[in-house]
């Protein structure tokens, strides 16, 4: 794996889990929404190179905890859901979470509104919560379109794509982009996309059906008229 680039100060570096996995230069990864292990829930994460750089391996029952590891299974992130909570919250924590260990950071939903999809992301600072978020993802993670922010400042520090293949066609749900700008902890972002699966989980896809047939629909519509205007 690439180490950190000398050019990137300390400043332009985002580290959450370790600095080995802030890039020089923006990246994008490959996620399958599988387990290389079971036939299950879990995440097979691809570099560019198609090398295996993430995994998580999960039974279907385990619904409320998920450890992101690497290539060689050393585990690197923990997520547990908090309950209760409206907002669907979840903490993550540095490693094999131990018993009295800090969160790194917390997820939620900025609404309990079912149809907003925006979430937000509070670091720790020590034993407090900073009073503004630190990230915001806004968009659809549930059609494979949305935007991870970094607020202070503003900027994108990763995006979850729609992945095509050769020919051009968009694959299903199951296997898509995520694009990480530079600077940003990969293994802290694919933390944030289990938890997104966890929140927005695949339960139709609907509604691109929909807006698809509608298009083609649409489409025959404005050929026959154009068929009648030229038999006219």
């Amino acid at each position: 794996m690439s180490q950190i680039h000398p050019e990137l100060e300390n400043s332009s570096v985002q580290a959450v889990v370790d600095k080995q996995f802030c890039h020089a230069t923006a990246t994008t990864l490959t996620v399958w929404n599988k387990s290389l292990l079971f036939s299950g829930e879990g995440f097979t994460v691809f570099d560019s190179n198609g090398d295996l750089l993430f995994r998580v391996d999960t039974y279907a029952l385990a619904k409320s905890r998920f450890t992101l590891m690497d290539a060689g299974g050393k585990p690197l992130l923990t997520l547990r859901r908090k309950l209760p909570s409206l907002h669907q919250r979840w903490e993550g924590f540095l490693g094999d979470e131990l018993d009295g260990q800090k969160p790194l950071f917390t997820v939620r939903k900025a609404s309990i509104l079912p149809m907003n999809e925006c979430v937000q992301v509070f670091m720790t600072c020590g034993f407090f919560w900073k009073p503004c978020s630190d990230y915001e993802i806004e968009g659809s993670f549930s059609q494979r379109c949305c935007t991870i922010f970094s607020t202070a400042p503003r900027i994108a520090a990763a995006e979850v794509k729609r992945k095509c293949g050769s020919g051009g066609t968009l694959l299903g749900r199951d296997v898509f982009s995520l694009c990480i700008e530079r600077g940003f902890d990969q293994a802290f972002i694919m933390g944030l996309i289990i938890v997104l699966e966890q929140i927005f989980p695949g339960d139709s896809e609907l509604p691109l059906v929909k807006m698809v047939v509608d298009e083609l629909r649409s489409s025959q519509k404005n050929n026959e008229i154009t068929d009648l205007s030229s038999s006219g």
